[in-house]
């Protein structure tokens, strides 16, 4: 809940407080200068033990809370048929307003069940904006990917409260070009990952779903970050002001064909599901959960974290829950603007987004300038954040380089993890970091995978950037770490 202090300064208070903890570490600079190397400068290979704050994701990092961790205790282990499942079928079915539900062991899982019953080659996916799992399962499938966010949804700044919305008049144009059979459904992202955690509102959905039902496209709704964006409909759409956060959630789970979702991020436990109203969909998935994930009452997740999921969904429901990640992102956001940083905004959910076009503008953009952003911010205060640009992109067809549209840091903000002085802390330092950015060079690839490089390719310095890097900061900060 944010609140104003005598000074006028208006900050989030947290709405909790901390009973287990785990301890952090932050490795003297040459130990960080020397991580970094090992893990190839990819932030995704750092161990974590070198790693002060991980805000790399909010994927499975989120805080449970007490009534979670008690509820895994009553879970069944039983292979078929376990009161663990029905329990939490029931919360879904009584949360969204469905009646069918399909375990898997996370999003992505869910991903591949859902492009290998309906993508067929040649057909494409409308979307408000891709995610990088979700864009690779449709290509192994023979699909595409098009994209039809609003403009504003491609612009570092805007005072557009939904970013995340479609482009409407866009979505009729690629229905009537490529024709309704061609289509293997229109996807919306809640929350939208790639540029920066941007809410959809309920209005847009509603329009685009109608648009492409009368049409006879199949609707898929990824509410992996449904959370975030369950805060940002109830305090920026008028018309949900007062509706309460259950309601809001019937509707969006009765709107679409089919909602998926990661509980790393929706629940804040580790598993996933698919849940539809439609029995036809329902049973031509059903086959490839026992096939990929597990029999159909567990689908390759633990039962103790399925219990704590029953109660993850239904904390979803409080607001002073789900508005933890948005008030702390925006309390950073806020930080950084009054450096005179470039950032995402307005402020959305998942994390704050660092614009890592304006900060590293003089390195080329083939040289991965939100990558060797990434790496520099590690090395100036052993925080992991997550490179989403031109590394996070697949290449073209011919091997040329697919620039992003935008070349972000993005520093997640997991619910209950952090402190507004772990706030404070990285805003110092990228406050400092932007006051040397001319010190951080490019980098190449000595190690690319074809598939979703950014998660374990390697990369190496264009040139000695980092040393110098690491010897200004020892300069201007002595032995402090």
């Amino acid at each position: 809940m944010p609140v104003k202090f005598r000074s006028g300064e208006c900050i989030p208070l947290e709405m909790h407080k901390t009973r287990v903890i785990q301890r952090l570490n932050l490795l003297p600079l040459e130990d960080r200068l020397k991580a970094s190397q090992e893990a190839g400068n990819n932030t995704f290979l750092l161990k974590n033990r070198d790693v002060f704050l991980d805000m790399l994701t909010d994927s499975g990092t989120n805080a449970m809370s007490q009534a979670q961790l008690a509820a895994m205790l009553d879970a069944d282990d039983s292979y078929a048929g376990s009161e663990t499942f029905y329990r939490l079928e029931k919360t879904i079915k009584e949360i969204f307003g469905v009646n069918f539900f399909l375990p898997a062991h996370q999003g992505r899982a869910c991903e591949n069940i859902i492009c290998q019953t309906f993508v067929k080659p040649g057909q494409t996916a409308l979307m408000n904006y891709h995610f990088t799992t979700t864009k690779a399962h449709i290509m192994r499938n023979g699909g595409k990917v098009v994209e039809i966010v609003r403009k504003e949804g491609l612009q570092v700044n805007s005072d557009l409260p939904f970013k995340g919305d479609l482009d409407i008049a866009r979505l009729r144009h690629e229905i009537e070009t490529l024709g309704a059979e061609n289509i293997c459904f229109l996807r919306i992202e809640a929350g939208t990952n790639l540029i920066g955690g941007q809410p959809v509102s309920v209005g847009n959905m509603r329009e685009a779903v109608k648009i492409a039902k009368d049409a006879g496209i199949l609707t898929v709704f990824d509410a992996s970050l449904l959370s975030d964006n369950l805060y940002f409909i109830k305090m920026r759409e008028k018309e949900f002001g007062n509706t309460s956060l259950k309601d809001i959630c019937l509707e969006l789970g009765r709107l679409f064909d089919i909602t998926y979702f990661s509980a790393r991020k929706l629940g804040c436990a580790r598993g996933g599901g698919l849940f539809m109203n439609r029995e036809d969909l329902y049973n031509e998935m059903i086959g490839l959960v026992p096939l990929y994930e597990g029999f159909i009452t567990y689908g390759g997740m633990s039962v103790r974290e399925m219990e704590a999921l029953s109660i993850g969904l239904w904390e979803n429901l409080d607001i002073h829950v789900i508005e933890q990640t948005p008030l702390f992102v925006e309390a950073l956001v806020n930080e950084l603007l009054a450096a005179k940083i470039s950032v995402v905004t307005p402020s959305g959910g998942l994390g704050c987004h660092v614009n890592a076009m304006e900060f590293c503008d003089h390195i080329p953009q083939e040289q991965y300038r939100a990558g060797a952003l990434a790496i520099a911010a590690y090395i100036a205060s052993g925080v992991r954040g997550m490179e989403r640009g031109t590394i996070s992109e697949e290449r073209n067809a011919d091997g040329s380089e697919h620039l992003a549209e935008m070349e972000l840091l993005r520093l997640a903000l997991p619910k209950r993890v952090f402190s507004l002085s772990h706030v404070k802390y990285i805003a110092d330092r990228l406050t400092w970091l932007h006051e040397n950015r001319h010190l951080i060079g490019g980098l190449r690839f000595t190690l690319e995978p074809k598939i979703l490089r950014f998660f374990f390719g390697k990369l190496e310095p264009v040139s000695d950037w980092p040393q110098r890097l690491a010897d200004k900061f020892k300069k201007d900060f002595g032995d402090s770490l």
